[in-house]
């Protein structure tokens, strides 16, 4: 690392919210204090979490998903492009099947380093033969198949990713 602080990123996809859960859980919330730039890739549902997250975070890069309608796809890009300590960020909802996607990612995004994507619910994170770093954080509300639901932190220094960490959220109360 070449600065005095990494700049640290939490990634986040399918909340879902009000449909999967009422609020997000309180370690993510208190995960989007700590960071220095949050990323959503799609599927919010309700307006209010990303006026929630626009108020709380410092800064926040979003995209739209499938199941995100008027305002939010008014609001949000359905790909959004960022550079963060050197490291080209793409963040986008949907890559298709799991098969092939590699090839298809490395073809569609060139100019990234790094693409976050979400719609699966399924944390992944694998690197293109080109250098393409592959991440999907899962869901923090919605495990589907999942035996946890997940979210992702990763930290950025120096034109260089840092330490990639997959986080599982305790089970539900009630």
């Amino acid at each position: 690392m070449t600065g005095a602080v990494a700049t640290h990123l939490l990634l986040m996809a399918d909340t879902h919210l009000p449909k999967r859960a009422r609020d997000l859980p309180a370690q993510l919330w208190e995960e989007v204090e700590r960071a220095d730039v949050v990323v959503h890739a799609g599927d919010w549902v309700d307006v209010a979490l990303l006026d929630d997250l626009e108020a709380r975070s410092r800064r926040l890069v979003g995209v739209h998903g499938n199941n995100d309608h008027g305002v939010l796809r008014e609001r949000l890009p359905e790909v959004a492009r960022v550079e963060i300590e050197g490291v080209r960020f793409g963040v986008v909802h949907e890559t298709g099947d799991r098969t092939g996607r590699e090839r298809r990612c490395a073809a569609a995004y060139p100019d990234l380093d790094v693409l976050v994507f979400g719609h699966s619910h399924i944390p992944w994170d694998t690197t293109t033969d080109t250098g393409l770093r592959l991440l999907n954080p899962g869901s923090p509300t919605d495990r589907r198949r999942q035996p946890h639901c997940t979210y992702m932190t990763v930290t950025a220094d120096g034109g260089a990713l840092g330490e990639v960490a997959l986080h599982r959220l305790p089970p539900r109360a009630g």
